[in-house]
């Protein structure tokens, strides 16, 4: 297909507190998940952490590996997946960002709905997100379906899961070198 491009989705964990309980319970290596759209993550956005140093106070983020949260764990391990989109989908995709950066102050972190998840119902609220819930749904309305299931209950490992990623980096985040 003519138009070909590639949004990136990364899968992270940075061995905190709050990522080791849900790990714990998940027992998956990753609790994590951003969207990128360009292959050196300077554009990745989320639901985490607003603050490094303050894990309590959570919403839309936008991430940033050298200055953000990552910089503060440098142990943190990493998955890269690159997703094969056309331009119409990244279009699509930015139209729904650009209404999560607009609105960004009004957002909050989700943490029912992860509970939500252990629960296996989904835990929705106007504004409130949780990382994969956030991915999820950008790609949902962007008509990308990776899942036959609600933004609200995809987790982190089913990006891993997911047949139609290729992943093109695996170990430290520090380490991370994107190709030219």
């Amino acid at each position: 297909m003519t138009g070909d491009q590639s949004v990136f989705i990364l899968l992270t964990n940075t061995g905190t507190l709050f990522t080791r309980l849900i790990q714990g319970y998940t027992k998956a290596p990753y609790n994590h998940a951003s969207i990128s759209f360009t292959r050196d993550l300077s554009e990745m956005y989320s639901f985490g952490r607003k603050h490094p140093s303050n894990p309590l106070n959570g919403g839309f983020v936008k991430e940033d590996i050298q200055t953000g949260t990552y910089s503060k764990y440098p142990n943190t391990t990493c998955v890269i997946y690159k997703l094969q989109v056309t331009e119409r989908e990244v279009e699509k995709m930015k139209r729904v960002l650009h209404i999560f950066i607009r609105s960004q102050q009004k957002y909050l972190y989700n943490i029912l709905g992860v509970i939500g998840i252990a629960l296996k119902e989904p835990v929705e609220f106007s504004n409130s997100y949780f990382c994969s819930q956030f991915v999820a749904e950008i790609l949902d309305r962007s008509g990308i379906k990776l899942w036959n299931k609600l933004p609200a209950l995809v987790t982190p490992d089913d990006f891993r899961q997911s047949g139609r990623l290729e992943l093109i980096y695996q170990g430290k985040l520090s380490e991370y070198k994107p190709e030219e």
